[in-house]
């Protein structure tokens, strides 16, 4: 009965798929628990070992809840939309729908080898039409919503016509664009229905507009912030420019403040609140106003900034406008054009987040403009600098170089003046920033007052003047929804005089069509411009072909494509029910059961994509009552990384020659990646493998120490591009997918980064073997006999083992110590062992507290020791506190100070029974001789001593 780990866990994966273990039941009358994993994209890679790391986690605590009797919906799906799928399309023309079938099915193969509990029969691939159907319906009912400032949430548009039919738009305190200007009821009555419809797209929460975005023309897409890295592409390292398109957007901001609130609400990491915090932005300031003045421009133009310092407004000496604003080329002077022209292409260039991390480089171009101070009405020189993005807020700032860093160091190097606002304080070498104490100065009816007095005097005085008023401001900007890519959802939109119409919400889903190629057209349309068969029949509520449009029936569709983070920002909802419906995503009955999801595992780099997205659809969709949460994750767990240790060889700079690490000191070395399996647990390289495994290699010299070649070691990201990938598929073939679950545990705390070492997995794998060989028969050489366990009661010492386990392993569940669980069954096991226990009073118990962590070797032995059910629900062990309280003490009986043997005796035992006890010892006898001691030292639980 030896321990064969690959026939068990092939025979349990089986079971589990066979009789639908881990199915959650909709009418369960248990108390609820959804455990999520973030859903992965299945990649053509494959899974290596850092992936399952949070999804062993989660599935630790979902078998966890199950034992502890509660009906646990554990979920897996496939976040399938994707780049890379599409660019291997374009590389191959493979369809990625074929591309994306087959990394599922690989990925698929490897999770079930691992042993997830997954209920897999509600399975999300977000690329499946009957999915996106609904992704694409929660798009036309953002739509067709507007925000409410006074009902503080979402509502339907027809409400919003109603108040603009009765009174006009006057008394309609809205999110809308800034440029809504004001109109009467009969004003509204009487516009054309395309001019309403230009109006209500200023309302609408998606909708479209001419935006800077991040352009990637190697893509052919836009990019979102978080998918550039170092100014280039995150996918490829492409170059990403900055350029104007007009795109659908996500009115995000309306919920800033809500997205704020709310974090009170979640249990989620501290650092990832914080993200989320920053990234939305809130201050409390002014908006201000100043009159543009320049010799290019006949009209009057003005530019308005907010600041969360007007106090310092006398300290104004330049203004600076973001290079990418229309205004910028407006009133620059001919005198400036060209500098001004070259400064604005040169921006372009940079990525935003590389404009706001780089706060050395200064730079900038005068525009000739000047705007007017708008109390001392003293011309302000207007310039531009890349420091300043459209983006946040208006695009434009005041600028105080006395009271600010960024603007002291511009002024500075430009030789702008700075005029000094704060009294008895030097700025010669420095901006100063505080909000102190300190009087200003220079600063006319603000003059010795501090930062809390001269800040609402000074927004008063603004709103008299008619110059600005008090206001609350994000950072938080509109998300940009469109992407220039064929592999992601159709928007259910087509286009009638140039204005956007959503097709009814009968006739979705609106499938991708097919395409020659996946390459933006020869006109700069997207991949969808390149489809013959793209455009709606309104007559037949169909997609026909492009020829059929007449601007009567037929209209063309949308070219663009919804954003990775569409389908991902709904999922969750999805999950609860076992099938998809026709009539919602989500009954009324499977939501409310489920709610929202208890525990949610993964990556913090989300902070600010999907996780401020999901929490923004979520909001939105309780406000119009499709959902009954306001927030999608209650807890949430960053997993850490495990790391990958990389090898690496030495080649001399112009040779094809290869010296050791050790070697390496005093040459001019390349360091090349060696891949990890051609490297043994010594760092010895595989020379003739290394040799053979590409051309340029074949002919290389390696320098050999002690007839072997030692590499360098590195802890870096486990990647494909760095060939130190393990594979778990080879993992689980040598040692066993319980090993695999408990080694990744075991490598340290769950949001800690590890490096993988593949040496250190015998421990563990060890340890099983050991857990195994409990349960059996042993001979006196060691070799495993059969199945046995005894029904005898157990010993004491084998009852407190097994109670100090479960009472460490619970506490450690509760609080995701898996770590620590993992050496605690160790303990626990060698304990056991030592003490030959095989009674199925402690035997039985130890294998659910284990089953967790490493449930195929937990099932087979529940089902040796006479269960038919799966372990799955079996009662988690209940701790018993008794089993740790000693009753008895092993004293140490010693004789003028020496130790000569042991004694165990009761702990309530009083002084004069204790030294009773230890005289009628026959021990005792044989070292007195026969003579009275001189003293007799008894502390009751701890030693008896003879004196003389």
């Amino acid at each position: 009965m030896n321990y064969d780990f690959n026939a068990i866990e092939k025979k349990w994966q089986e079971y589990w798929s066979d009789h639908g273990t881990f199915q959650a039941k909709n009418n369960s009358k248990k108390p609820k628990y959804y455990v999520l994993d973030m859903f992965p994209y299945p990649s053509g890679a494959g899974l290596h070992v850092g992936h399952p790391l949070g999804y062993i986690a989660s599935d630790i605590y979902a078998r966890y809840k199950r034992h502890q009797g509660f009906n646990v919906l554990h979920p897996q799906g496939y976040d399938s939309f994707g780049l890379p799928a599409e660019q291997y399309a374009i590389q191959t023309g493979q369809h990625p729908a074929i591309t994306t079938e087959t990394n599922i099915a690989r990925y698929r193969e490897q999770l079930d080898k691992i042993g997830f509990s997954f209920d897999w029969s509600r399975e999300v691939r977000t690329s499946n039409p009957e999915y996106y159907k609904w992704t694409q319906w929660i798009f036309i009912q953002l739509f067709e919503s507007w925000y409410n400032n006074d009902t503080n949430q979402a509502e339907h548009i027809d409400t919003l016509i109603v108040k603009f039919e009765a009174e006009g738009n006057a008394s309609v305190n809205a999110v809308c664009d800034e440029d809504v200007e004001a109109f009467t009821a009969k004003e509204w009555n009487s516009a054309s229905a395309k001019a309403k419809q230009e109006l209500l797209l200023k309302y609408r929460l998606t909708y479209l507009a001419e935006t800077e975005v991040n352009w990637c023309p190697a893509l052919g897409t836009v990019l979102a912030n978080d998918e550039i890295v170092n100014g280039v592409s995150e996918r490829g390292g492409h170059p990403v420019v900055r350029k104007k398109m007009t795109q659908w957007s996500m009115r995000i901001s309306a919920y800033a403040q809500r997205l704020l609130d709310g974090l009170q609400d979640i249990d989620w990491p501290q650092p990832l609140k914080d993200s989320q915090t920053n990234w939305i932005g809130r201050s409390k300031g002014a908006s201000v106003e100043f009159n543009v003045t320049s010799s290019a421009v006949e009209k009057s133009y003005k530019i308005s900034v907010f600041t969360t310092r007007p106090d310092t407004i006398f300290g104004v000496t330049f203004m600076t406008l973001a290079p990418e604003l229309d205004l910028v080329k407006e009133i620059t002077t001919p005198e400036q054009k060209a500098e001004v022209d070259a400064y604005i292409e040169a921006t372009a260039k940079r990525s935003e987040r590389e404009r706001m991390a780089d706060v050395k480089t200064i730079s900038g171009a005068f525009t000739g403009a000047y705007a007017e101070h708008p109390f001392t009405k003293e011309p302000i020189p207007i310039w531009i600098g890349d420091y300043v993005l459209a983006g946040y807020g208006t695009g434009a700032v005041m600028a105080v170089p006395c009271g600010d860093q960024r603007d002291w160091d511009f002024a500075t190097h430009f030789n702008i003046p700075i005029k000094n606002i704060f009294d008895g304080v030097d700025i010669s070498e420095q901006a100063y920033a505080e909000k102190d104490a300190t009087p200003l100065k220079d600063s006319d009816f603000l003059n010795g007052l501090a930062y809390k007095q001269a800040l609402p005097k000074a927004i008063e005085a603004l709103e008299k003047l008619g110059a600005g008023k008090g206001k609350v401001n994000y950072r938080l900007r509109d998300a940009v929804f469109s992407r220039q890519r064929y592999w992601g959802e159709p928007f259910p939109v087509y286009y009638v005089d140039g204005m956007p119409q959503m097709i009814d919400a009968a006739h979705l889903p609106i499938h991708l069509p097919e395409v020659e190629k996946y390459l933006p057209t020869e006109e700069g349309e997207p991949p969808l411009g390149r489809a013959d068969v793209w455009a709606w029949d309104t007559k037949t509520h169909a997609v026909v072909s492009n020829d059929n449009i007449d601007h009567e029936t037929v209209f063309p569709l949308e070219l663009n494509t919804m954003p990775g983070w569409a389908g991902s920002s709904w999922y969750f909802f999805r999950y609860m029910e076992k099938a998809l419906r026709d009539e919602a995503f989500a009954s009324k009955e499977a939501m409310d059961y489920w709610q929202n999801v208890d525990l949610y595992i993964g990556g913090s780099e989300h902070a600010t994509g999907h996780l401020l997205y999901s929490r923004f659809w979520v909001k939105f969709l309780k406000d119009r009552g499709f959902a009954p949460v306001e927030e999608p994750f209650k807890k949430l767990i960053n997993q850490g990384m495990i790391l990958g240790t990389s090898a690496f060889v030495y080649r001399i700079e112009g040779e094809n020659k290869f010296v050791s690490a050790q070697s390496k000191k005093d040459l001019s070395v390349q360091p090349i990646h060696a891949p990890v399996e051609f490297v043994n647990a010594s760092d010895e390289l595989d020379v003739e493998a290394f040799k053979n495994w590409r051309p340029e290699f074949k002919d290389a010299e390696f320098v050999l120490e002690n007839g072997v070649y030692k590499v360098g070691r590195e802890v870096e990201k486990m990647s494909k591009s760095k060939y130190n990938v393990v594979n778990p598929d080879d993992i689980c073939e040598e040692y066993g997918a319980d090993t695999l679950r408990m080694y990744e545990m075991f490598l340290g705390p769950l949001e800690q980064a590890k490096p993988w070492n593949t040496a250190g997995i015998t421990g563990v794998h060890n340890f099983l073997k050991k857990l195994w060989k409990l349960y059996h028969q042993v001979d006196k050489a060691g070799n495993l006999g059969d199945f046995e366990v005894s029904d005898a009661p157990a010993s004491k010492e084998a009852m407190k083992t097994l109670h100090k386990t479960i009472k460490k392993v619970q506490e450690d569940i509760e609080n995701f110590s898996f770590n620590t669980s993992v050496s605690t069954f160790m303990i626990a096991v060698n304990e056991l062992a030592a003490a030959k226990c095989n009674n199925r009073e402690v035997l039985e118990p130890l294998v659910v507290l284990i089953s967790p962590y490493a449930p195929h070797i937990a099932e087979e032995l529940w089902s040796l020791l006479g269960h038919d059910e799966s372990i799955a629900t079996a009662a988690f062990p209940e701790f018993d506190e008794k089993h740790l309280v000693e009753s008895s003490k092993e004293y140490p009986i010693s004789f003028n100070g020496k130790m000569r043997f042991t004694m165990e005796l009761p702990l309530d035992l009083s002084k004069e029974e204790i030294e009773k006890a230890v005289r009628a010892h026959e021990k005792t006898q044989e070292y007195l001789g026969g003579r009275e001691p001189k003293k007799v030292i008894v502390v009751p639980g701890k030693i008896v001593n003879f004196v003389g």
